[in-house]
């Protein structure tokens, strides 16, 4: 079961960090993507870790890839990730999406 299309009610930019280059980050074909957004600041660990102060959480379809060090602008914010996760069930009946915690 994936997360309802009705909650999906933002629309979001994404590009992927691929990596550093000589100027500093470089970055994927961007892309648009629909999205539930949750602005809200929490204390999170990144991928090494360390605890982080998230502001958003955005929750997209399952595939959606999205991984650490990526740039999205939702909301007409643009915002670097922190971290995500896919949240799959397994075939429970659980909403299937992927998890963005952003800066």
């Amino acid at each position: 079961m994936m997360l309802p299309e009705w909650l999906l009610r933002h629309k979001a930019i994404i590009e992927p960090f691929q990596g550093d280059g000589a100027y500093g980050p470089v970055y994927g074909e961007p892309f648009e993507s629909r999205c539930l957004v949750d602005d809200e600041r929490r204390l999170v660990r990144d991928a090494q870790g360390a605890e982080v102060v998230s502001d958003t959480t955005v929750f997209f379809p399952p595939g959606t890839t999205c991984p650490e060090g990526s740039r999205v602008t939702v909301n007409g914010r643009q915002t670097t990730v922190i971290t995500s996760f896919a949240r799959d069930g397994g075939g429970l009946p659980t909403p299937d999406h992927v998890e963005v915690v952003c800066r």
